[in-house]
């Protein structure tokens, strides 16, 4: 299988992103934390306005991934801590008909590569802890608990996480 990772770069590419996005949580998420906090993550963590912050002030990096006939089949980012020489994978997202096909892998070893080429030392990420197809996939990949956090969302929302790590 040949996966590409195109860079989300122009103001287009960004709107496309968040159109995705929004398509994606609005699938996967209501029955594991409820339609009101997927609402408000979207809009906080996914929405345009939190893609350009997220880029112009975090330095976040996304991509598309692309599959072989050209299809974008979900997306990923993240950003580097050079101060903790880790990578931090804050998104990882698939269309609904696209889970279970590998492409989660594909996209660990995207990252497992990216983080050789910075000289990172490990990557890592946050996942909710109910849910059970990415704590299986990531602990399949090589991820192991670090940390189960609670963390306030505000709005009355938690997010409820484990973070996991890999080397690089």
């Amino acid at each position: 299988m040949d996966v590409r990772f195109v860079p989300v770069e122009t103001a287009e590419d960004q709107e496309a992103l968040a159109k995705l996005a929004g398509e994606i949580w609005h699938e996967y998420w209501p029955a594991l934390i409820g339609a009101a906090q997927t609402d408000y993550m979207v809009e906080q963590f996914q929405s345009l306005e939190a893609i350009k912050r997220d880029m112009a002030e975090n330095a976040y990096e996304y991509w598309f991934v692309v599959d072989e006939d050209g299809k974008t089949v979900g997306y990923t980012g993240g950003h580097e801590e050079p101060e903790t020489s880790r990578y931090f994978i804050s998104k990882i997202y698939l269309l609904a008909e696209e889970r279970g096909k590998h492409y989660a892998s594909k996209i660990i070893e995207f990252y497992v590569e990216l983080c050789r080429l910075r000289d990172l030392h490990a990557m890592y990420l946050t996942v909710n802890k109910h849910n059970e197809l990415g704590v299986r996939c990531y602990l399949g990949k090589g991820f192991v608990t670090i940390e189960s956090v609670e963390t306030d969302i505000g709005n009355g929302f938690v997010m409820d996480d484990y973070v996991m790590e890999k080397e690089a």
